[in-house]
């Protein structure tokens, strides 16, 4: 199995085809669109790596941007001892949902792709489940 490891967002992804990440929310971007990450650090499988210095050039993963959305809400709640003083904060982190469809070796071919995945909704499965 193929794997690859990506630099976004500030931090390091270790990622295969067909697998699906939260990452740093990535300005500008829509869902249903294509994402190519171009900082790749290093890419291999069970027998060989290639490591990059820092990164490897000419390699790329692609992915699809399933949506942008906001994490839970973490409450931030600063309290001093007998001085009557109380401060309560949240903070939602915004982050992107990506699946990755492609990753590809320094020389442009294809080291592993992730399958098809059907647009039929789990209403449509449900439908069908209870029919037979």
């Amino acid at each position: 199995m193929s794997y690859a490891v990506i630099k976004t967002g500030g931090k390091q992804y270790k990622v295969k085809s067909g697998e699906i990440l939260k990452i740093e929310k990535l300005p500008d971007s829509k869902p249903e669109t294509k994402i190519e990450f171009n900082e790749i650090l290093a890419y291999g499988d069970d027998k060989s790596i290639e490591i990059g210095t820092p990164n490897v050039e000419g390699a790329k993963v692609e992915a699809d941007l399933i949506k942008n959305s906001k994490n839970r809400t973490i409450l931030i709640f600063k309290k001093r001892r007998r001085q009557n003083s109380r401060r309560k904060n949240g903070h939602r982190q915004e982050y992107t949902m990506i699946r990755i469809n492609k990753i590809f070796s320094k020389d442009g071919k294809i080291l592993s792709e992730a399958e098809k995945i059907s647009k039929t909704s789990k209403k449509d499965e449900v439908k069908e489940a209870v029919s037979k």
